[in-house]
């Protein structure tokens, strides 16, 4: 294994997380719009249709698709090499396998975000439904779904754990934008895990009934906030928490490092919080 990453990862991580940073613009901003105007909130393929109707929303949908396979080569890459060197161990090789699956699952929305700017996709169909049926048809195909219905529950868990201990600072490098923006990348990420932990609570349901019509996306786990007690507003407290997801990702496109390239002498936010707490932050300096 390469001591230092190849200086190609970089445009291409930034190129991945814009994209993912621009999905989320779109999800949660017409999340809000349905908050304050009433209506079902959509999913991430139908989201994504609506932009065929605005001015060069055909290329934007494009940029979107190449950006999120980018993110997809980025997150192997990063899992194969450990660009981010999460070691060897057991704890290291799970956050590398979940590195990975990432990586797919965000290239799988990609070639469907290409498909949609083709003119073949979107508009009505469901993602999660249509993977948890072909999943359902294999062999032991209940259990395979709600294992995987786990591991989107772990997902979640995960983004809410990184939002709420501030674990994504390790690897953003100190400005005066990602400072200001720190509270709201910390609010994103902890939407985002609950958006996502809907989801899998939804996927492992619908193995444990045989059921694939019960798992859903993004789009199903809004439209259960929606149904909840008080739906209306905190169908607008996630979406403004989605929208903060998108600001996170933006965010890591521009200041994000890759540890293998950039060394340890790079001023993070997670470094500066470390040294500010010892008291030798020199504030000039940082």
């Amino acid at each position: 294994m390469t001591d230092k990453a190849p200086a190609w990862v970089v445009p291409v991580m930034r190129a991945g997380y814009a994209a993912r940073g621009a999905v989320y613009t779109v999800v949660g901003g017409l999340a809000l719009l349905a908050a304050l105007r009433g209506g079902q909130a959509e999913g991430t393929t139908d989201a994504l249709a609506d932009l065929r109707s605005v001015p060069w929303g055909v290329a934007l949908l494009w940029a979107i698709a190449i950006g999120l396979v980018a993110y997809m080569v980025w997150r192997l890459i990063d899992a194969w090499m450990d660009l981010e060197c999460h070691g060897t161990d057991g704890k290291g090789i799970i956050a590398r396998v979940g590195q990975a699956v990432t990586g797919v699952i965000h290239g799988a929305i990609g070639v469907s975000v290409a498909s949609t700017a083709m003119g073949s996709g979107g508009g009505g169909g469901d993602g999660a439904q249509t993977a948890t049926q072909k999943l359902m048809s294999m062999p032991w195909g209940p259990w395979l779904v709600m294992a995987a219905g786990l591991v989107t529950i772990g997902a979640g868990i995960y983004y809410a754990h990184k939002g709420i201990t501030e674990k994504y600072k390790r690897d953003i490098r100190v400005t005066p934008l990602a400072r200001k923006l720190d509270p709201v990348m910390k609010f994103g990420l902890v939407a985002e895990g609950v958006v996502v932990g809907i989801i899998g609570v939804s996927i492992f349901y619908a193995g444990m009934t045989v059921d694939p019509s019960e798992a859903g996306g993004v789009g199903t786990a809004l439209d259960q906030i929606r149904s909840a007690a008080f739906g209306r507003i905190l169908l607008g407290v996630v979406a403004v928490g989605l929208i903060g997801f998108a600001v996170e990702n933006f965010i890591e496109a521009a200041y994000r490092i890759v540890p293998r390239r950039s060394g340890d002498d790079v001023m993070t936010l997670a470094r500066r919080a470390k040294l500010k707490a010892e008291g030798k932050l020199n504030e000039v300096s940082s």
